[in-house]
């Protein structure tokens, strides 16, 4: 790992670095953007936004790597399809204060930031009202106080967007303020950063977690294993060797690991990382992304043949959201 003061000053740059033009990962990716044209409407509606050090990771020359299948504002995001909506997860009616949601018994999240390092297609939030929820510290306060007030949320989630976006003095003034909270036992945080900017495991980080009252686990957002490199190795190492939980979330996407081998071997590597699988999720049926639905018998079908090649611990529970429920809903 980098000493502190550069390793900070690294992912900083490579945040505000990123590939938003489409045309420069194409030409980087030596593909022809005639093959493949981006969608202008899709790009309006949900701009590009790629670390370099993840596009690095994508092969050249090939439209279908999985990677870049995660990342590339495709035409077929513009095609209107039954079911599909901005809004799916009904969010907003479980939002009582900016910048917090509460869905679940015993769980409360915070919006920690509204923006992420990298623009996943697939994602659920992509039409989300962030600027209604980017709360100034009056906000947060009351954020925090409808916490305080409850004493059943024993645990509080930090997302976004990805919380690791946020420089560390207010990511540790948000873990502090929690660490208050005398009833909240564990701080989740749900974050992409360790896979696509690794760098921003720093000492600094590290040692903000290592302080935490409550306990702290890490869910990070890998759908492939050829994400995994060596500096996504080292940063997943250094947040496990300072005592912190390690879970995957994985969206099960068509062209992009909807096969029974891929997960298989994402669910090895991130053993060899101390990450256990925890979701499996189907996609959410949110407006530009139908492309990537797997239907729940071929869903199914996998599962089976994970459940098979796999000791249980390493299979991930397959899962839809579904709103109004009291927690996510098991397919079996």
């Amino acid at each position: 790992m980098l000493p502190a003061s550069e390793s900070a000053a690294d992912w900083r740059q490579s945040l505000s670095d990123l590939i938003t033009d489409p045309r420069e990962l194409a030409d980087f990716l030596q593909l022809d953007q005639r093959q493949n044209p981006a969608g202008e409407l899709a790009l309006r509606q949900f701009p590009l936004k790629v670390p370099r050090g993840f596009a690095a990771r994508m092969e050249k020359g090939n439209w279908r790597d999985p990677l870049l299948r995660q990342v590339w504002p495709a035409a077929a995001e513009e095609r209107a399809a039954p079911g599909f909506v901005a809004d799916p997860l009904r969010e907003r009616h479980y939002n009582p204060r900016p910048g917090l949601l509460h869905k679940y018994r015993g769980r409360a999240l915070l919006i920690a930031a509204p923006h992420c390092a990298i623009h996943c297609r697939y994602c659920f939030r992509r039409e989300f009202d962030y600027q209604g929820n980017t709360p100034g510290r009056r906000d947060w306060l009351a954020a925090l106080g409808y916490i305080r007030d409850d004493a059943s949320i024993v645990e509080v989630i930090l997302s976004g967007g990805d919380p690791l976006a946020l420089a560390d003095r207010q990511l540790g003034w948000l873990i502090e303020a929690i660490a208050d909270i005398s009833h909240v036992s564990t701080l989740r945080i749900h974050t992409r950063l360790p896979v696509v900017i690794p760098e921003r495991v720093t000492a600094e980080l590290l040692a903000m977690l290592a302080q935490s009252r409550p306990r702290v686990v890490v869910v990070i957002h890998c759908n492939h294993g050829r994400e995994i490199d060596s500096r996504v190795a080292a940063a997943l190492g250094a947040l496990h060797g300072n005592g912190s939980t390690l879970l995957n979330q994985t969206v099960l996407l068509r062209g992009v690991n909807d096969e029974a081998s891929t997960l298989f071997s994402l669910s090895m590597r991130l053993f060899s990382e101390n990450v256990l699988p925890y979701y499996l999720h189907l996609p959410d049926r949110v407006a530009g992304t139908s492309h990537f639905q797997v239907d729940l018998d071929s869903a199914l079908a996998i599962m089976g043949e994970l459940q098979a090649s796999l000791p249980g611990y390493l299979v991930p529970r397959l899962v839809r959201e579904e709103p109004g429920q009291p927690a996510k809903t098991r397919m079996s």
